[in-house]
């Protein structure tokens, strides 16, 4: 049940959005756009898990609400450096289908504006320019549509008391919480864990690697030719593969080729037999697909039971970047 307003106390003024480094389907909104408007700021980067998960909820916000006054405001803080690229940013607009206003925010300025740390999080400012609720990360859409609701009527709106049906599908479904048991697991080895081919990293220089005869849960292995660095592994001939031991309904590998490479061609496994029915819609049932931009590929959606499975990934072509792999 959603708390009475009075314990929605002022938390601060809702602040400019003028550090964007540029905006998207729209121009730059500035405070007298926002002056007399409810405005829910969502801040996100367009290959996180979570932030995909939780954005069909404020996508069918701004649907329903932005005729009765509310501004929803994108922005977009990358993580990693290809996620500035407004070519990736653009494209990823278009397939997630964000019609709403995008803040660009490459150098972090609206970011630190909100003195925001986390993706996803959402501030939720009244039409006085007041920040009165935020929530970080996944859930709570019920409540936090009820305080859009709220603020929305303070500002004098007639808002029925319905809320949204939201059935989230592909990437956007949310985990299977209670067979998860592999965590977001970085490759470069500025923030590795579970690395697990012979010999570990040689940093920031092409090296050969293998993988062991075994892995145990939540380890992975290379094979082949990379160059591991801070953030992205590289493949620098065909062949090479990711192996990964992992237990959770699904399976997702930031990665792609760089900005302006040729598409990558790959092929994934499954206890070493092709998916079948346990493929991710960015693969085939036999487990074929291909990375053309920089972006999260969900490659595993396995029906019960879950268990304990070795995933494995081979590249046909060179050049690309892998970043993370996340679960659900």
């Amino acid at each position: 049940m959603l708390r009475h307003r009075n314990e929605f106390p002022v938390e601060g003024v809702l602040p400019a959005f003028d550090g964007a480094t540029a905006w998207l389907n729209t121009e730059p909104l500035t405070p007298a756009d926002l002056q007399g408007r409810v405005v829910l700021a969502s801040f996100g980067t367009y290959t996180c898990i979570n932030w995909l998960r939780s954005h069909p909820y404020v996508r069918a916000w701004g649907d329903k609400y932005a005729s009765q006054g509310l501004v929803l405001v994108g922005v977009q803080t990358p993580e990693f450096e290809f996620e500035g690229d407004l070519g990736n940013v653009g494209r990823a607009v278009r397939e997630l289908n964000v019609q709403y206003p995008v803040a660009v925010d490459n150098d972090y300025a609206v970011w630190r504006a909100f003195d925001n740390h986390y993706w996803p999080a959402l501030y939720f400012a009244d039409a006085q320019g007041r920040i009165r609720h935020h929530h970080f990360g996944e859930g709570e859409y019920e409540e936090s549509e009820m305080v859009l609701q709220m603020l929305l009527r303070e500002a004098g709106a007639d808002i029925d008391q319905g809320l949204v049906k939201v059935e989230p599908e592909g990437v956007e479904a949310a985990a299977d919480w209670a067979s998860l048991g592999s965590p977001e697991t970085y490759v470069g080895y500025g923030r590795a864990v579970g690395f697990a081919s012979p010999g570990g990293f040689v940093p920031d220089e092409r090296h050969r690697y293998s993988a062991p005869a075994e892995l145990r849960r939540n380890q992975w292995a290379l094979g082949g030719d990379w160059r591991v660095g801070v953030e992205p592994v590289l493949l620098g001939e065909p062949g090479g593969a990711i192996s990964f031991r992992f237990h959770a309904r699904d399976l997702h590998l930031v990665m792609g080729p760089p900005v302006a490479g040729p598409p990558v061609r790959f092929t994934v496994r499954l206890d070493g037999e092709r998916p079948g029915p346990a493929h991710g819609i960015d693969v085939d049932e036999n487990g074929n697909g291909t990375a053309d931009y920089q972006r999260m590929y969900q490659l595993i959606r396995q029906p019960p039971p879950i268990g304990d499975r070795l995933f494995e990934i081979e590249f046909l072509d060179a050049g690309v970047e892998a970043y993370v792999f996340t679960f659900g």
